[in-house]
């Protein structure tokens, strides 16, 4: 079963809509308030996958050195409702992602 950590900036009942897998936020590893590039490091010796909203993260830090894979989410906004419809996107990101891989979720397009 793979391992995620959600970062802080994720609600936490997103954790119950992908029970497949085994999920802790930043707050239950302990992290709370950890800098980026230090929160990584830590989590790639636990987790497979971390996933965030922090569209920045990939210029900030250098995810292809990184032992897990970062799912950056693009939704309108981190409640709960806006990231529901892309659950079925993550669930598929978080079988297929590898180390050091990035991938990118955005909502589908409005017709």
């Amino acid at each position: 079963m793979k391992r995620v950590l959600l970062d802080e900036n994720l609600p936490r009942l997103l954790a119950s809509e992908i029970p497949e897998f085994e999920v802790s936020t930043v707050t239950e590893a302990g992290w709370a308030g950890t800098k980026n590039g230090q929160l990584l490091r830590l989590a790639e010796c636990t987790f497979d996958a971390f996933i965030t909203a922090d569209r920045n993260l990939p210029h900030q830090q250098a995810l292809s050195t990184l032992r897990l894979g970062v799912i950056i989410l693009a939704a309108g906004s981190t409640k709960l409702e806006d990231l529901r419809p892309l659950i079925s996107r993550i669930r598929s990101a978080l079988v297929a992602i590898q180390p050091s891989e990035v991938i990118h979720i955005r909502p589908p397009q409005q017709p």
